[in-house]
Formats: structure tokens, sequence, C-alpha cells
């Protein structure tokens, strides 16, 4: 239960945090840029400290639900899940550079930071195949309209923030201006993951009480 709780306050700092920047650093337009720009310049502490929050709030997930994921297909997803989880923790050490930066101009922080994003396309597959387990795993029976749920959001999310940001990328050319509405599709796909997480925790509640 401690897991499941420490899982759902970061979680919610994570939310907390990312909404006051909207406020503190009113300058970043949020229709066009990444929630990573805010990292850059003046009180950009505050999105690495966020960016940790969502590290801890998946670590912590996944320690709720650990003891349903022995089979193969559950260590596969474990694996793949704490991958994605590192890249939140690079993403939160080292600070993307400036949007639209040139790939020869790009700095270490800056490449290690999308490194770290990268590896999130790998917590994704990893957290569909934490979803397959625990819907599979009989103990969960009680909880399975609530993964469905869940898990339908994290993918429409998903899909919605991966394409429309592709798409718009390829059509300018990976040159991102107020023409190119990535910001909101980012956030989008940022907080279904959030509310996967959010669920799949509070839903491990009643089931550390009937071990414990």
């Amino acid at each position: 239960m401690t897991a499941s709780r420490i899982a759902l306050v970061s979680n919610l700092a994570f939310v907390g945090l990312l909404a006051a920047l909207h406020v503190i650093k009113s300058d970043v337009d949020p229709s066009w840029h990444f929630i990573s720009d805010y990292a850059t310049g003046r009180h950009g502490w505050i999105m690495q400290v966020a960016f940790l929050c969502l590290a801890v709030s998946n670590l912590s997930t996944w320690m709720s639900v650990r003891d349903c994921l022995r089979s193969a297909v559950g260590k596969t997803g474990s694996v793949l899940f704490l991958i994605g989880t590192s890249g939140l923790v690079l993403a939160a050490i080292f600070v993307s550079d400036p949007v639209n930066t040139p790939v020869e101009a790009q700095t270490t922080s800056g490449k290690l930071h999308n490194i770290g994003g990268g590896l999130g396309i790998l917590g994704f597959l990893g957290t569909l195949l934490l979803s397959f387990r625990l819907l599979r795993y009989e103990p969960w029976r009680p909880q399975r309209r609530a993964v469905w749920i869940a898990t339908g959001i994290l993918i429409a999310g998903f899909l919605f923030s991966f394409l429309t940001i592709a798409t718009l990328a390829t059509e300018h050319k990976g040159v991102f201006s107020p023409d190119t509405p990535v910001g909101w599709p980012n956030r989008v796909g940022i907080l279904c993951g959030c509310v996967w997480l959010a669920v799949i925790s509070w839903k491990a509640k009643p089931l550390a009480n009937i071990h414990s």
C-alpha cells in the first residue's frame, strides 16, 4: 500500500507542477512547445523535479503490482517499463536544447535528453504488456474493467500524440513554430499516461489489503 500511495502522490505532484509551469513560465506558448521546453531557462528546475516525480510514480506503480508480474509477459513488460522509467530520469537530469536547435549544434545534455524521450517508446510497450498481464491475472478480475478503460485511454492518448506530432513535423520539415500546434498533443499523451498510472496504483490498494 505504501508503494500505491507514493505512486498516487508523486503522480499528482507531476500534474500539479506541470500545471503551475503554465502560469510561472507563461512566455512558453503551450500550443507549440513541448513540456521539455519548460526545463530551459529560469525556473527550469521545476520541470526537472516534475519529471523526477513522474519517474517515482512509474517505479512505485510497478512496485505496487510487481507480485503479479512473474510470468514471461510480466517480466518482459517490467523490463521495458523500467527502461522507460530510466528515460524519464535522463530527461529530468539532462535539459533539452531550445526548440529547433540544429542537430550539429545540439549539446550533450540535449542529446541525452532526447535519448531519454526515445526510451519512452519502450516504456509504452512495457505498459501495454503490464496491462495484458493484469487483465489475465485472476486476483485482478474485479479490476479488469478499470484496467481496460485506463489502457484504452493510454493507447488513445499515445496514438493522438504520436500521429499528430509526426504528421506536423513531417509537413513542416521538423521546424516547430506557432503554425505547428504540437504542444497540446504532447500534453494529452503525457496526461493519458498519468491516468493509467493513477488507475493501476489506485486499484492495487485493495489487493494490498487482501495480501496484508
